[in-house]
């Protein structure tokens, strides 16, 4: 969330309390709404507030869930619609007083303070229209007002379009041993021979002469005894390390017997470790080659045993211990010999290939010093200080801390052994010591080794893992005493960690206790051992590192002491608390742990019957499952996923309030563990799954459990017939098919691949058939949604359909064949027509029709035969990555058709369908002029001169060459809508001016030409050079390989997909609203440039209303007639569409170009309507064309990197036309809706949270929709112009059939625009053709006022005000458009006699402005003497006192400010 760090001053002059975007921005909280990222609530009216936690859409929660997730702390509430108008005759009630189910952007509130130079002459009519000023003096409205701000389309679905990540370098972690080994055999030789010193040796006097603890000092017939008790020692420290180690002690060994024992180890050790420890204190020390030193049979000699022999006889793997003098030669000798063999072994390969050789390279060392370093002499120390520090490193450390103490003490060195406890008893004060050494020399280990290491030498094998723990310690002590060990692999400097202050501290506080301790084992009172703070302490460090963020995504360094914690039952829950904290910052995280670890202590956890500790389990394993989903077999074990399937049931409580989120998690945990692993489907498999998944699909409040409860069934019955039918006797293919209109986009996607799955029993019976079919044929409503990455899961379920049933759909095809040829023929016969050459015959000639001369179908009514012409459909399908894969289908089926039987049938026809096209096409020159828009496939249409293929290339379908959105295709589309007869003929759709209008007929008494559009005559822009821009595509889109042929089924991504949400991070805010981040202070600063401008705008609003408008702000060349404009309301771009389908992004205060891209539109049609939105961060595009297509594109100012965010068929029957009403459109920045209509019969309301159609509100009236408005307070009330003049209003909180509460009949001419202010006095103003323009009060019947911008008078400096009754057509000009300031009192109306006439709101004439070129860049007009071309486009900035316009003919676009506000912007 957002703060401002200091007050915003109040403006100047104002006096009444309802500013809308200045309270706004002071207070309001800005958050990006993420669903993927909380539990995907999918309603676009939710409310975000501080300490607030209201919804004003019930059943659902856009919850970013906290630290304390896992624990559960979330909680919603949602506020009721507001009540249905009691008296339709009246607008105000007291209901409207109230939010209601109210909620808007910031910028699309009410009215700001108003100040105007002068006094009105009338203080009623600056009042506030339609009772508004009722909510703007609520508290609470305001209150609600300055807590809301929306974002739309910003979401993962839309970043992603529901594509897997491919280069996820999470997924290529290898945390798991693959090449684990172990040490099975350990050979202890001791060459000690006690009493007589070696030759090279001089020992001092005292020395130190422990060996294993024990005094080696001879006794007189006891030599031989004391060896065994040394040896039998060293086994017992082994085997405190490792105890299902094989140990041989070998004392005194002579060289055969040492080749012999070698021998024997490797042979039965095989391919695995064998430990080999050398004692070399009773020998000559190694020499320089590094030869250890045994004995002969007598021992009278000294035998050196060279390393190549030594490597010869064990082998490899071997881990080698040396604890002698001169160690270090040993170390640096080895791997020479290790070379020689692998020469010699390669020589002989080369003579006989057959031969096999023994391992020699993978051998790891421990040396306890350099090569030129003795061990040392202290007497207070033993002699094999080495070998103690590697197998008794407590009672070493212990001695070792009392030696170097340097304050004073009453303990002895014998007083370390009476420390109570067993080293495995971690609650003893001994075995408390173990515990921390253990979590202290891991952690040592994993913050100075790499992964690699780390991984090799303390996870792969328990031996290496506890000696080499045990070697970082005797680098510490050894190095005290003049002593540096050595290893393979070689290790960093490890005795000056931090860590080892800590161990020093753990020891002090023991011993510090030991007195007290052994007193009371003598008799003395009773003493309870107080324990050590250390993994308190570290936790709390590890909780300090989460709460910085993990910058950088630094490890940390207390992992493996948490990993140590998890052990304890005291500290338990807490360690998985943070655990689950770090887990959640990612895939890294995970797999950080895993590495680590943490996986075998999680598995165990999963036999614990603690009742706390079940949710932070569930959260563990569900972001492990996210990384790593190869755990399905440990899950087995011991019946683990049982823990999952006991807290997926309802009737399972939980500690937690939000347990339906912990379900959703079990639900992915069961989909993972039977994803692809038949033995977990087996286990899996029980009704009880399948009705509980189902009863999950009425959890109305977490849209996650939904989606992953039919992700579970999807996994549960992929290719497991049994499963299939245990669901179809659980009606569960009946409950998935209900979830196609799921209000959250996600749930139907995962549905539909539920239902995917489903497809496929191996035994095609009657029944099985009838049950597909039946879910196919209820799914094929969503070929309408609005979300592309559903729409995809629906053609893969298609492809699963199609190529179950091919044959079938081979024979729809065909038939669609001949219906498209027969139609072609048809219409080209109607072209071609002469009435005197008698009537036009239809089909009766045709063989095979019906009497009506219809064509006989087997597909007709076959849910193959619909599913077909629903792919037709989808193959140019506005989304591309959707036409895409539509396309990928039909080319399969012709394909397939084109190889069967019938294929020399169906050839003809396909060639027949291109030539028949082509002649269409090039018969119809004024279709072919507007042709640079984009086909739906991305290729141009082939010239009529060329010849038809005998064949089509696998890249062409006939679709994309000849059918190119053809009357069929649209007769197809409405006959899907609407269910119109399949076989009712269409006319061909052709651009051209018809003699009456799609609508309907016009009232009586009314000239035609009142009902046509004002740009009906307008001559069609034929620039010298117009470049085709390029279309830009979704983010990760990629054309298929054109020379591979189309295979079935289509793969699906959205399960991995789907995934991706429990590898990214839940409990911590987005970036965007983590403070500091880069997001975050660009947010900052936008918000604040936003308050800039309206601080510098408002007090404006009043100058504006008295000024002319003439001052000139920019002047550019478009290079293609403009149609539309509209400026961004805080960035200074300007979007211009023109008359084709290329948009431009201008900066109109540099006067540069930013982008230029097309909107992909198809033959015939333009862009009706272009807007922004989400304009108080990071803005969309949103166009929409006259063929219904909708579309939104990111990052639009920038030529590289536009991206194509959504795009869908808002309307599905309009006829694409440049000569008609096409397409109009009304956005709802607050409820998140857009409002759609225009040449249909009803007004269809989009919700962009859900995307799908939520409402479609009849339009009363058979004339076309020319205009929509909305008021920007409640968000419920939409104004509608229409071709006849009429003006209805609706409130969308009623029924549809009772949602219209007003008309008005006041105009009588085709309404160019309909528009209410989003601030100032809210005016509610229309424009008509014939020049009038009034205002409206919704609760008033008539107008409020009548003024004539357009007309006789206006065109020669007049017009005004006209009363409520004022004129009616006549004049010398119609009126083109109009345009209405958002907050300043100033409309414009531009005519076909190239004026546009700014009025003030009284009626007061501003100026008339003519689009010429300033005198201060050339000197000339404008159209170079074409003053007479009416005004194409025009349109205000939303705060600034700026206008845009352009006229017909002309690619030049002025933009003027008003006179007076220079420099006050």
């Amino acid at each position: 969330m957002l703060a401002l760090a200091r007050p915003t001053p109040r403006l100047p002059n104002q006096y009444l309390p309802n500013d809308e975007n200045v309270r706004q921005y002071v207070s309001a909280q800005i958050r990006q709404l993420s669903p993927e990222r909380s539990v995907r609530a999918a309603m676009g009216r939710t409310v975000v507030r501080q300490n607030s936690n209201q919804s004003t859409e019930p059943n659902q929660k856009y919850v970013r869930r906290s630290a304390s997730t896992v624990l559960g702390n979330s909680t919603t509430t949602t506020i009721a619609p507001a009540s249905e108008y009691q008296d339709a005759t009246s607008i105000t009630s007291e209901e409207t007083a109230k939010p209601g189910a109210l909620v808007r952007s910031n910028t699309d509130a009410g009215p700001r303070r108003q100040s105007f130079p002068e006094k009105p002459d009338v203080a009623e009519d600056w009042e506030i229209r339609h009772g508004y000023d009722k909510q703007y003096n609520s508290s609470k409205y305001l209150e609600h007002l300055s807590s809301t701000f929306f974002m739309h389309y910003t979401d993962k679905r839309h970043e992603t379009g529901g594509k897997p990540r491919q280069d996820d370098p999470s997924h290529n972690s290898e945390w798991r041993m693959r090449d684990r080994l172990k040490t099975v055999s350990a050979a202890l030789i001791m060459c000690l021979n006690i009493g007589v010193d070696p030759p090279d040796v001089v020992k001092t006097n005292p020395t130190a002469k422990l060996e294993c603890w024990n005094d080696p000092t001879p006794i007189i017939g006891t030599n031989t005894k004391t060896m065994e008790q040394i040896g039998k020692k060293l086994q017992e420290q082994y085997e405190g390390l490792s105890i299902r180690v094989r140990y041989k002690q070998y004392l005194d060994p002579s060289v055969e017997e040492t080749q012999k024992f070698c021998k024997s180890l490797r042979r039965n050790a095989k391919d695995e470790r064998i430990l080999f420890h050398y004692n070399g204190h009773g020998v000559p020390m190694p020499t320089p080659s590094g030869e250890i030193w045994v004995f002969n049979r007598n021992y009278t000699q000294y035998i050196p045993v060279s390393l190549y022999d030594l490597q010869i006889w064990l082998g490899a793997p071997s881990l080698y211990v040396f604890d002698c003098s001169n160690a270090g030669n040993i170390i640096a000798n080895f791997d020479r010999f290790v070379e020689k063999h692998e020469e010699e072994d390669a020589e002989a390969k080369k003579k006989d290939p057959t031969l096999q050789f023994p391992c020699h390279g993978d051998n790891i060392q421990l040396a306890a010093c350099g090569k030129t370093e003795s061990l040392p002499t202290d007497p207070n120390l033993p002699a094999d200080l080495f070998t103690c520090c590697l197998t008794t490193p407590i009672e070493i450390s212990l001695r070792f801390f009392l030696l170097t103490n340097p304050l004073p003490t009453d303990l002895f060195l014998k007083d370390v052994t009476r420390i109570p406890g067993r080293l495995a008893e971690r609650r003893s004060p001994l075995g408390e010591l173990n515990w921390i050494f253990t979590a202290i020399t891991d952690t040592i280990a994993w913050n100075l080794l790499p992964r690699a290491t780390f991984k090799k030498l303390f996870r792969q094998d328990l031996m290496v893992a506890a000696l080499f723990r045990n070697f970082l310690l005797s680098e510490r002590i050894m190095r005290a005493n003049g002593c540096h060990p050595m290893s393979v692999p070689p290790l960093p400097e490890t005795h000056n960690h931090p860590l080892w202050q800590a161990w020093d501290l753990t020891i002090e506080m023991v011993l510090g206790q030991l007195p007290a301790m052994m007193a009371a084992d003598e008799g003395g009172p009773p003493y309870e051992y107080v324990h050590s703070e250390f993994f308190t302490d570290q936790l709390t460090a590890f909780e300090v590192y989460l709460a910085q963020g993990a910058p950088n995504q630094e490890a940390p360094s207390q992992l493996p002491i948490v990993l140590q914690v998890l052990l304890s039952q005291v500290h338990r829950l807490r360690a998985l608390i943070l655990l689950s904290r770090f887990l959640d910052m990612g895939a890294w995280a995970v797999n950080l742990a895993l590495t680590i670890g943490i996986f075998p202590y999680v598995l165990k956890l999963l036999q614990s019957a603690a009742h706390e500790l079940k949710p932070v389990m569930i959260f563990i394993w569900a972001r492990i499952l996210a990384v790593d989903g190869a755990c399905q077999a440990d899950l087995i074990k011991d019946n683990g996923y049982q823990y999952f399937l006991t807290m997926l049931n309802p009737s399972a409580q939980l500690p937690v309030p939000n347990q339906s989120e912990h379900r959703a998690m079990s639900a992915f945990i069961i989909s993972m563990f039977c994803r692809g692993f038949s033995q977990g489907q087996t286990v899996c498999l029980s009704p009880e799954l399948i009705e509980t998944c189902i009863s999950h699909f009425r959890d109305t409040e977490n849209p996650l459990l939904r989606q992953w409860s039919c992700l579970c069934i999807s996994m549960l019955w992929a290719d497991y017939a049994e499963a299939k039918w245990v669901g179809i006797r659980c009606q569960a293919h009946q409950k998935l098919c209900e979830m196609a209109l799921d209000p959250v986009p996600e749930v139907r996607a995962a549905a539909l691949h539920a239902l995917n799955n489903f497809l496929g029993i191996p035994d095609l019976t009657s029944q099985v058939a009838h049950y597909e079919e039946g879910v196919a044929s209820t799914i094929m409503i969503m070929t309408n949604d609005g979300n592309s990455m559903v729409r995809r899961e629906l053609l893969v379920f298609f492809s699963t359909f199609v190529k179950r049933y091919r044959n079938k759909f081979l024979v729809a095809a065909f038939e669609q064949l001949m219906e498209e040829k027969e139609h072609l023929m048809e219409s080209e016969a109607k072209d071609n027509w002469n009435p005197q050459h008698g009537s036009l015959s239809r089909r009766s000639s045709i063989p095979g029709s019906d009497d009506e001369g219809h064509p006989q179908r087997v597909s007709k009514g076959s849910v193959q035969g619909a599913m077909w012409m629903h792919l037709l459909i989808l193959s140019i399908d506005p989304h591309p990555e959707v036409a895409q894969d539509a396309k990928i289908i039909v080319d399969y089926i012709h394909e397939t058709l084109l190889a069967s039987p019938i294929g020399p049938k169906a050839q003809p026809l396909m060639s027949d369908i291109v030539r028949l096209s082509r002649r269409a096409a090039a018969a119809k020159p004024s279709s072919a002029s507007r042709q640079p828009s984009a086909a739906p496939h991305g290729r141009r249409t082939p010239t009529s001169g060329s010849p038809a293929p005998p064949a089509l290339p696998r890249n062409e379908s006939y679709l994309s060459a000849g059918m190119r959105r053809t009357a069929s295709m649209a007769a197809a589309m409405k006959r899907l809508t609407f269910g119109g007869s399949p076989e009712e003929p269409q006319p061909p759709q052709t651009i051209q001016i018809t003699q009456h209008y799609p609508g309907g007929p016009k009232r009586s008494r009314v000239p035609e030409e009142w009902s046509r559009p004002p740009d009906v005559h307008d001559p069609e822009s034929k620039p010298k050079v117009y470049v085709k821009a390029k279309s830009p595509k979704p983010k990760g889109f990629q054309k298929p390989d054109p020379s591979s042929a189309p295979t079935l089924p289509l793969r699906s991504g959205f399960f991995d997909w789907s995934i991706e949400y429990f590898g990214e991070p839940q409990m911590r805010p987005n970036e965007p609203d983590e403070p500091g981040s880069d997001d975050y202070n660009k947010k900052l600063w936008r918000r604040s440039r936003n308050e800039k401008v309206l601080n510098c705008t408002q007090p404006l609003k009043g100058v504006a209303g008295t000024s002319p408008w003439d001052v000139p702000a920019g002047f550019f060349n478009n290079g293609s007639q403009p149609t539309k404009v509209c400026f961004h309301q805080f960035e200074d771009h300007l979007a211009i569409a023109d008359d084709r389908d290329s948009i431009c992004i201008w900066d109109w205060t540099n006067h540069t170009r930013l982008s230029r891209f097309s909107n992909g539109n198809p033959p015939g049609s333009r862009i009706n309507e272009a807007r922004f939105i989400n304009e108080d961060d990071s803005a969309l595009l949103l166009t929409g064309s006259s063929d219904g297509i909708v579309k939104i594109f990111r990052n639009y100012e920038s030529q590289k990197n536009i991206e194509l965010v959504s795009a869908f068929r808002a309307l599905t029957d309009l006829v694409p036309s440049t000569k008609n009403a096409g397409l109009v459109l009304d956005w709802q920045q607050g409820q998140g809706k857009l409002l759609v209509a225009g040449d249909v019969k009803v007004i269809r309301v989009w919700n962009a949270a859900t995307e799908i159609c939520t409402n479609d509100i009849p339009a009363r009236s058979s004339s076309p929709l020319t205009s929509l408005t909305h008021d920007c307070v409640e968000g419920s009330t939409l104004i509608a112009g229409y071709g006849d003049g009429a003006i209805r209003v609706f409130d969308q909180r009623l029924k549809p059939a009772l949602a219209m509460v007003r008309v008005w009949r006041k105009h009588n001419q085709w309404i160019t625009n309909v528009h209410m202010q989003r601030g100032g006095l809210r005016e509610l103003v229309s424009g008509c053709r014939d020049g009038e323009v009034k205002l409206w009060d919704l609760r008033w019947r008539d107008e409020v006022r009548t003024i004539r911008a357009v007309g006789e008078m206006t065109d020669h400096g007049g017009g005004g005000a006209a009363g409520s009754g004022g004129g009616r057509g006549g004049g010398s000009s119609i009126m083109r458009g109009l345009s209405v300031h958002e907050h300043a009192p100033v409309l414009a109306a531009g005519s076909s006699v190239h004026s546009l006439h700014l009025f003030d709101t009284k009626g007061k004439p501003l100026n008339t402005l003519s689009p010429t070129m300033p005198s201060s860049y050339t000197g000339a007009y404008l159209l170079g003497g074409h003053r007479d071309r009416p005004i194409a486009t025009a349109g205000f900035h939303p705060h600034r006192m700026v206008i845009a316009g352009g006229a017909v003919g002309s690619s030049w676009v002025n933009v003027w400010r008003c006179r007076g506000v220079e420099g006050r912007e």
